[in-house]
């Protein structure tokens, strides 16, 4: 849990405000708000797209056939299971017909997630595919593009890695860059030896 009651205290307002939230259009075809799962003062954080059908229907991140690979890939690469993390995504309702999300829903969203960010403090933070790597590093950089290194953020490391929709459809490249993007994390938690490039120098 957090680190003290009142951080536990503002990370449950923060969770009731987001379940009520009707800041942009995606409120109208929601099931449920997707708030996040895991531990709220873990080391590592996952930060995803967007909830897909399953996710909107049970209330939890990443619960269906990407969420068996995040799991897998936790499991196998760092020896984590995901009540060890913390999990989000950029925005908390689903699109319609799981399409992309809108900068203007991004944008109504992501106080919620930075929000999220700063009160579970991770030492290190993955971004899932191309729009949570986009957002949290500022940059219109692709995502294949961007992985393949860890970023000093701020007091954090960001490492980027593919989203596990993308790893299903890309195959064994795809499931070995993911691979190796997970243990380049877990090097960073365990305090090994890893270059880092800064946020700032992919900006645009």
């Amino acid at each position: 849990m957090p680190n003290s009651a009142e951080t536990q205290l503002d990370f449950d307002r923060l969770r009731d405000e987001a379940l009520g939230c009707t800041a942009c259009r995606l409120c109208e075809g929601r099931t449920q708000v997707v708030f996040g799962t895991g531990d709220p003062a873990a080391d590592l954080m996952f930060v995803g797209e967007a909830p897909g059908a399953q996710e909107d229907l049970q209330g939890l991140p990443f619960v269906g056939r990407s969420g068996k690979l995040l799991d897998r890939l936790m499991a196998e690469e760092m020896g984590l299971t995901r009540d060890t993390a913390y999990i989000a995504n950029v925005v908390k309702c689903r699109p319609p017909d799981n399409r992309d999300p809108k900068p203007d829903e991004i944008a109504s969203c992501r106080p919620y997630l930075e929000r999220q960010v700063e009160l579970i403090d991770p030492k290190v933070v993955v971004t899932l595919g191309n729009f949570a790597a986009k957002l949290l590093l500022e940059t219109t950089t692709g995502i294949m593009k961007l992985r393949g290194r860890a970023y000093r953020w701020g007091d954090r490391v960001l490492v980027p890695t593919l989203h596990p929709a993308a790893v299903l459809r890309g195959g064994g490249d795809a499931m070995a860059n993911a691979r190796a993007d997970f243990v380049r994390a877990k090097t960073v938690m365990t305090g090994g030896s890893i270059d880092l490039t800064d946020a700032a120098a992919v900006r645009a």
